[in-house]
């Protein structure tokens, strides 16, 4: 094929013709012709064929416009839907084979946390690519270091069904637990099997709040080979695959190819932190410098604010981590950083006061540090926004779009996690306007504020709107544990 030939292309274009040289209507021809797409004699052939074909009036050369294939426009159909490939209108034959597999792709999407979003996406990669999480050996419930592509941790992975007490917890501690002790076995006044929701809950308070000091966690759903899932699931799972390999043509109807995602808590991994109790016991001989001593302050009173806003349960020493990094710049003068991220939030938001067996206190509050009150700039960030009932009230509406997606999801329940939340805020907000320390914090009574109901009278305002208080009646038998 000469070089001539190979510019010429054998494609439908549109001619537009006037009829009589007279009239103004245009009427539109559509024709295969050999256009040449050469560059020096594109205008000279186009004419030479439009002046064969209507030697009456030779149109003018058609516009780049014209030469670009149509476009159909489906008004009404927005960026985030798309078609349903497996609809009846759609040749399915045509279509990809996996393109019909119901897969849930936009769950993990976070238009809010781009970054977030990112990291998620990477260990999505990772897990395809062979390198798959870790689990880890320490605690008691089934958690997972996550890594990207290249096998550096970018996150802890909890899924809900692994959890401490949760059916599929490949530790044995709790198993034996509730064999052995079933009368001791969970917390009362916990939700059961919720964890994940309380580590992301625990991650919401923080940014509304702006402590900084939880890692960023959101509820996600990710499938990997090492997770627990039970035998049913992995042999049903090679079944597909096996019939995938042999009879794509059957295999193409089903739902999902492979095991199943679970749902969990996604908590990024924060890198250079040790243990609490690591750094506590060090600076007992070892003071620190001034300046990062004040530091330390301020976090740990973001640590106290947000463990009592949550009534988080289970708060000690060894799950909560410091960075600390000290160095000497060349005037002389000490410089470093201290700060504080607070992890393992997942038994908090109780729907009551603990007054069972245990009460479950907060380990911080033996620190010296709980013996300071707190400082006018920690009550500068937070006491403006607990006073608003606005705010607060934002912040349970935030919670309850959170909650509500667990399958077991009760609104009743929720109403009390609620309550018990804003007895919380109401005692945190005397403290701080009292100037109190964080030990005199937890030693004030524990209030419950539930919304007041109608007695059927008319009012002027909603019931809705109004609030009642009252005060824990029952005390757990241990007070110390």
């Amino acid at each position: 094929m000469s070089d001539s030939e190979q510019r010429q292309l054998h494609v439908p274009y549109r001619e537009y013709h006037s009829q009589n040289n007279t009239s103004p209507a245009v009427t539109l021809v559509e024709t295969d012709a050999l256009v040449d797409l050469s560059i020096g004699n594109h205008h000279q052939r186009l004419s030479s064929q439009n002046e064969r074909q209507s030697p009456a009036a030779p149109p003018p050369p058609p516009s780049s416009g014209d030469l670009l294939p149509d476009v159909e426009f489906i008004p009404g159909l927005s960026n985030d839907q798309t078609l349903a490939i497996d609809s009846s209108g759609i040749d399915r034959e045509s279509q990809p084979l996996l393109g019909r597999l119901e897969l849930d792709v936009t769950f993990n999407r976070f238009p809010d946390d781009p970054q977030f979003t990112e990291l998620v996406w990477q260990a999505e990669c990772a897990i395809d690519n062979g390198v798959y999480p870790e689990r880890i050996y320490q605690g008691s419930s089934g958690s997972y270091f996550v890594k990207n592509p290249a096998g550096k941790i970018i996150g802890v992975f909890k899924p809900k069904d692994e959890e401490p007490y949760g059916r599929l917890n490949p530790k044995w501690t709790k198993w034996m637990h509730k064999l052995c002790c079933p009368c001791c076995f969970g917390r009362s006044c916990l939700i059961p099997n919720q964890g994940y929701l309380s580590e992301a809950g625990a991650s919401l308070v923080d940014r509304k709040l702006g402590l900084g000091i939880v890692p960023n966690t959101r509820v996600v759903k990710l499938v990997s080979e090492v997770f627990n899932y039970p035998r049913l699931d992995r042999q049903k799972a090679r079944m597909k695959q096996a019939i995938m390999d042999q009879f794509p043509t059957v295999g193409s109807h089903f739902n999902r190819i492979g095991l199943p995602p679970k749902v969990g808590s996604f908590q990024v991994f924060v890198d250079g932190y040790k243990d609490a109790d690591y750094w506590l016991r060090r600076w007992e001989n070892e003071s620190m410098p001034a300046h990062l001593s004040r530091e330390f302050q301020l976090q740990f009173e973001r640590l106290v604010i947000l463990d009592y806003i949550i009534r988080n349960t289970d708060r000690g020493n060894d799950n909560w981590l410091i960075k600390y990094d000290t160095s000497v710049s060349k005037n002389g003068s000490e410089q470093g950083e201290v700060k504080i991220a607070a992890i393992d939030n997942g038994l908090a938001f109780p729907f009551k006061h603990p007054d069972s067996w245990r009460a479950y206190p907060y380990h911080w509050a033996w620190l010296t540090q709980a013996k300071q009150p707190f400082s006018e700039v920690t009550r500068e960030l937070v006491l403006p926004q607990l006073s608003d009932q606005n705010f607060v009230q934002d912040l349970c509406d935030d919670l309850y779009q959170l909650f509500k997606q667990d399958k077991g999801f009760d609104r009743h329940h929720f109403d009390r996690q609620m309550s018990v939340m804003r007895g919380q805020i109401l005692n945190l907000q005397q403290a701080l306007k009292d100037a109190k320390s964080p030990v005199q914090l937890v030693q004030m009574p524990a209030v419950i504020v539930e919304k007041a109901k109608g007695n059927g009278a008319p009012r002027l305002f909603s019931f809705s709107d109004t609030f009642t208080q009252r005060f824990q009646n029952k005390s757990p038998f241990f007070s110390w544990c």
